[in-house]
């Protein structure tokens, strides 16, 4: 897989139809064992052959750490997505055999924290599965608000209400309800830890108020893996491997590297953990940036790239792999 990651062996166990959108993926270790122990917010890269093309798409563990037997994923079908979605709801059967990677925790939950406040939309309920499972095994004081299109998308949501009860509440796009952000995090007990996960509107709009409403950086905590853009294709030299390399139109930056035998580390291929962050040499055009690890001086600057999300537009791109 790559210098920062190691691989398992697993067979499917099963796939489960969770409602018209999503589907749960069990994998097991394909000689019996128990898998490696994780901790709520985890994620693993399940990687897909797709004809000709390697894909390899992270997703949030949602199974609970405490059980160790079976690791458990849901994905959402994305119609316009890059293909690695469709391909675990098309392809993938019980019984097949997979390779997925160690579970990298890029989300975890901070144990100092005297009550965990936490925000998911859409399938970003995910992580928040294991993670309350966590909790509530420890006695963490936690609740849990969950935004949804419809009742029919809610994935598991009357689930985590029959658990955890008056601690989890449900909010549906199409009956007009909204998590009443600002009163939630003006009435939070001191010590209070904050946690999102959910398209990027929402992880934004989340972020923005809580820092409006002073709070401190260090007790947020958000998830969003962005998938790699298709863009115009771009060429790229390769300084220390010695290698000049074609960007296709639907391919990453990380993925041309790959295919042409370089081996980048990174730990989430979602622009999130920083492993993959790469110098700039020199370049003559536009950088694309789609990452939430560089900073905004770090964009403008021209002097990094990841090349898990992000594209260049332009006649010259050295890098220094």
């Amino acid at each position: 897989m790559s210098t920062g990651t190691t691989k398992l062996d697993v067979v499917v166990a099963d796939v489960v139809t969770v409602n018209d959108m999503v589907k749960r993926f069990h994998f097991r270790r394909r000689d019996g064992g128990l898998l490696p122990t994780f901790s709520g917010g985890a994620h693993v890269v399940v990687e897909m052959k797709d004809g000709d093309t390697p894909r390899l798409n992270p997703y949030s563990l949602m199974s609970s750490p405490l059980d160790t037997r079976e690791y458990t994923i849901s994905v959402r079908r994305d119609d316009a997505g890059r293909g690695g979605s469709l391909f675990l709801h098309q392809r993938v059967e019980p019984g097949q055999a997979m390779v997925i990677s160690y579970p990298v925790n890029l989300f975890s939950l901070d144990l100092r924290a005297k009550k965990h406040l936490m925000l998911a939309g859409g399938i970003g309920i995910t992580p928040f599965l294991a993670q309350t499972a966590q909790l509530s095994a420890e006695g963490g004081a936690f609740e849990l608000h969950y935004c949804v299109r419809t009742a029919a998308l809610a994935s598991y949501g009357s689930e985590l209400q029959a658990r955890y009860g008056r601690r989890v509440s449900l909010y549906h796009d199409d009956r007009g309800e909204q998590i009443p952000l600002d009163r939630l995090l003006a009435a939070q007990p001191l010590g209070t830890h904050l946690y999102v996960c959910g398209p990027s509107g929402m992880i934004d709009w989340v972020r923005g108020r809580a820092a409006a409403l002073g709070w401190p950086a260090e007790a947020v905590h958000y998830e969003h893996f962005s998938a790699p853009q298709p863009g115009v294709p771009f060429t790229v030299t390769l300084a220390a491997s010695g290698k000049t390399i074609r960007v296709g139109e639907q391919q990453s930056l990380l993925e041309a590297m790959e295919q042409a035998g370089v081996d980048p580390p990174y730990l989430c291929r979602g622009g999130v953990c920083g492993q993959c962050e790469t110098d700039v040499m020199s370049c003559e055009g536009t950088f694309l940036h789609n990452d939430h690890w560089l900073s905004e001086d770090e964009h403008r600057s021209g002097r990094k790239i990841m090349p898990c999300v992000s594209r260049f537009e332009g006649p010259s791109l050295v890098l220094d792999r």
